[in-house]
């Protein structure tokens, strides 16, 4: 069960929309290295994993995804909020316009709507484990390639970089919680041969 909170995890004020960081920031909410992936992945992943830390990680990352979404939601909104028909055409997103207006819409830089094909969840826990910490170092790969296109805008910026933040700190959490399952599974082969004295 989840709490929800009334506000973001990170403030979103864009002041100057810009239609051209739209296009590209929607990625983080629907492409293939999103964060309505990560959630979905993570969230899918909790189920299959053997020790209640590495359950525990991918809840609370899972969780905090959501938050994410939410974010790059309110920031492409933000960033629409006022773009006339010629902005939306030079920024390439007429053909986006007429499908969805400026709804928001999970798909990638490209158009191409959010795929579930794009994540695993193998049901092995070291596998998703290592998946997950590829996600995360992809994720904040993206983020800060969206922070090369943004020139000035602080409004953009701030909060892209709260968001690429989190990524390393979910990949670290990962690593933490692959720890506990090498152990646990470690353990798990190990097995104790009881001394028995044949000569009594």
């Amino acid at each position: 069960m989840w709490i929800y909170e009334k506000k973001l995890e990170y403030p979103v004020k864009i002041k100057r929309p810009t239609a051209k960081l739209a296009k590209v920031i929607i990625t983080q909410y629907g492409g293939p290295d999103g964060e309505i992936g990560a959630a979905l992945r993570y969230l899918s992943q909790r189920f299959s994993m053997v020790t209640p830390q590495a359950k525990a990680v991918l809840n609370d990352v899972g969780t905090e995804e959501l938050a994410h979404l939410e974010m790059v939601g309110s920031m492409v909104h933000q960033l629409l909020d006022g773009v006339t028909a010629k902005q939306l055409r030079e920024a390439g997103l007429d053909a986006r316009y007429v499908e969805h207006g400026l709804g928001i819409y999970p798909s990638d830089a490209n158009g191409v709507p959010f795929s579930a094909a794009a994540f695993q969840s193998k049901g092995d826990p070291i596998t998703d484990l290592y998946e997950d910490m590829a996600a995360e170092q992809k994720a904040r790969s993206t983020y800060e390639y969206i922070l090369d296109l943004i020139d000035d805008d602080e409004d953009v910026a701030d909060p892209i970089r709260f968001l690429r933040e989190r990524e390393v700190v979910h990949f670290q959490r990962f690593g933490e919680a692959l720890r506990y399952v090498q152990e646990y599974m470690d353990s798990k082969r190990q097995f104790i041969v009881p001394k028995v004295d044949f000569l009594k």
